[in-house]
């Protein structure tokens, strides 16, 4: 898969830079404008494909006769917010005239997203390039090609050195117009992060993930908002948003007031079972595709998260801690407010003190970030039933209820601070005496409907160190456990320790490893002052990166044990590129600051100062 993007607009090609089926096209607003786009190039080999940057592809095509070129062809295509540019450059480079031949084959089937998935079939009647939806909407894709040809095939009669061109902009008509502040260049973008590493080979993974956080950009009217991945989630979403934007602060704090905005608009109002939405409640995608605007899936707007609402609380107090804008707090005060309303009632439906949550058959089943379907089992395999309380989110919700005291305290409202930091400290014991397991070293996955531990090793007590809901005399044996065997892999922590009876490597949530889960562990495991042990971590990462032809981290990998000299073994349907992995590389190198603050960092991560 080649992805590009630029704002709302991107495309998924193939390693050729054609879109010729599968999930392949042009797409903007959740459906696919251009289902087919293929140059016809016949007699040409492609020898050099490039992304110079995530929203431009470079090409050069060759027709060889006996040992030279006779022909070349310089083909650039570059993406913008509606559309695209593309310049085709053809040179005769011999002694002799040369004739060329080339076509493009163009076609528009205006798919929903979650068609182009799989996941659903619509009949509907496409007119060319143009397609009235069911509830109306008009959508249109329009080429503009020079010079023009009918057929949209061209014949080139080249003298000796003679040169031609083909241009094509492509314009992708959508109703959807929310245009907010414009985006900055890629050069403005890299300014932000003044980070300059000693390894040649680390500034390089580095700058790749500077360069993707800029491409995931969208241009909102309140601000900058980063799409979680191509090809699946170019969309807003909440929880990906949130830990995205934690990651990059203290200089990713527009992204942050941005995030921070967004999902307070759109916090839930009411209560609407089919979208999962309840008051207070932080959103957890909003899609804008043919299949939601009708009601045939719930995601126009779909709150089917239980983590989204404290993570906006956490984000909204790192906010502030990093970047010192009190500000933010007292205007968003109505909305974290009503999340902290939300985590207190709706999501403690039977008031132990523990956020649960319940599947939604049409939605989400697991609301959790590790949300297939099978990722929370027992011991022998058997899947939870029932409302699920989900270990990480205890500790989401900890962090939520102490940030809440501090934002009270600051506020002068000394009596809330107190009120929350008790439930924060309430909340902590519950906790620990519910969760923790002796026997294996670590805390339960998740409570079952029936109050039952999931008791197996899984990843999620990394989140658990971050969030800071860890006793401190606990965190030594639980942080051995975390690097044991069954669950770390060299490259990472597997999100479902080996040896368990849903482990599975290459599965999506039981025993893959996915280096944002891994990113909060080290967070987590600075937090805790295992400063060694949290460079160790994210060195992995950053090597991670580096075994990539393209220098990203992926979003997630094989769990199969690291064997020196090989790469990791890749998970086949893998987003690329993925925000919270970008982001998780700028996290780590914020974390070996603040551990350079305490001891000499070397290595991968040292950073010139």
């Amino acid at each position: 898969m080649l992805p590009l993007k630029e704002d709302d607009t991107y495309a998924v090609l193939s390693e050729q830079g054609m879109a010729d089926g599968e999930e392949r096209g042009f797409y903007r607003h959740d459906t696919r404008y251009l289902s087919r786009y293929v140059w016809k190039l016949p007699g040409f080999s492609l020898l050099v494909s490039e992304t110079p940057r995530p929203d431009r592809l470079v090409q050069h095509w060759s027709r060889i006769e006996g040992p030279s070129q006779v022909v070349g062809l310089r083909r650039e295509l570059v993406l913008e917010r509606g559309g695209f540019r593309e310049r085709l450059e053809l040179e005769n480079t011999s002694l002799q005239p040369q004739d060329v031949e080339i076509a493009l084959e163009a076609a528009a089937d205006f798919m929903d997203l979650f068609e182009a998935r799989g996941w659903y079939t619509v009949q509907r009647a496409v007119t060319g390039f143009s397609y009235t939806a069911e509830d109306g909407l008009e959508v249109a894709t329009r080429l503009d090609i020079t010079p023009d040809s009918p057929g949209r095939n061209w014949r080139f009669a080249l003298g000796p050195k003679e040169q031609a061109r083909v241009e094509v902009r492509g314009a992708f008509d959508s109703p959807f117009h929310a245009h907010g502040v414009e985006l900055p260049s890629y050069e403005e973008w890299a300014r932000r992060f003044p980070l300059h590493l000693e390894s040649g080979r680390s500034q390089r993974v580095l700058e790749q993930a500077i360069s993707d956080l800029r491409a995931l950009l969208f241009s909102l009217p309140e601000g900058y908002y980063p799409a979680a991945g191509i090809p699946w989630f170019v969309c807003p979403f909440g929880r990906d948003a949130l830990l995205t934007a934690y990651m990059l602060l203290p200089w990713g704090a527009d992204v942050a007031r941005g995030v921070l905005t967004y999902l307070a608009k759109h916090q839930g109002q009411v209560v609407d079972p089919f979208r999962d939405e309840e008051p207070g409640k932080i959103l957890h995608e909003v899609r804008q595709g043919e299949l939601s605007r009708t009601g045939k899936v719930p995601f126009i707007r779909y709150y089917g998260t239980v983590d989204a609402t404290p993570l906006f609380v956490m984000l909204l107090h790192e906010y502030w801690l990093t970047c010192g804008d009190f500000d933010l707090v007292r205007t968003l005060r109505p909305n974290w407010e009503a999340a902290l309303r939300w985590m207190t009632t709706y999501a403690d439906p039977d008031g132990d003190g523990l956020l649960e949550f319940s599947p939604n058959e049409r939605g989400l089943t697991v609301q959790s970030w590790k949300d297939s379907g099978d990722s929370q089992s027992h011991r022998d395999g058997r899947l939870a039933q029932g409302p699920i309380g989900v270990s990480e989110v205890q500790g989401y919700a900890y962090a939520a209820y102490r940030a809440a005291a501090q934002f009270y305290g600051v506020l002068g409202e000394e009596a809330e601070a107190e009120r929350w930091k008790a439930r924060a400290a309430e909340l902590r014991g519950v906790f620990h005496e519910k969760f923790w397991l002796p026997e294996l070293g670590t805390y339960a996955m998740a409570l079952d409907g029936d109050k039952k531990p999931l008791e197996v090793l899984s990843s999620n007590p990394g989140h658990l160190l971050w969030s800071g809901i860890v006793p401190e005399e606990t965190a030594p044996r639980l942080v051995r456990t975390l690097f044991s065997e069954p669950l770390w892999s060299g490259w990472g922590l597997r999100t479902l320790g080996a040896g368990e009876a849903r482990y599975n490597p290459l599965s999506y949530h039981n025993g893959s490893v996915w280096p944002h889960d891994t990113a909060l562990f080290a967070g987590g495991l600075a937090r805790y002052g295992f400063y060694d042990e949290a460079l160790k971590v994210s060195e992995a990462l950053f090597r991670l990166a580096m075994t990539q032809h393209d220098l990203r981290l992926p979003e997630l990998v094989g769990g199969y044990p690291k064997h020196e000299g090989e790469p990791p073994v890749p998970y086949p349907a893998a987003c690329r590129p993925q925000a919270w992995d970008a982001a998780a590389v700028v996290y780590m190198l914020r974390l070996a600051l603040e551990i350079g603050d305490k001891r000499p960092v070397q290595g991968l991560l040292e950073i010139t100062r």
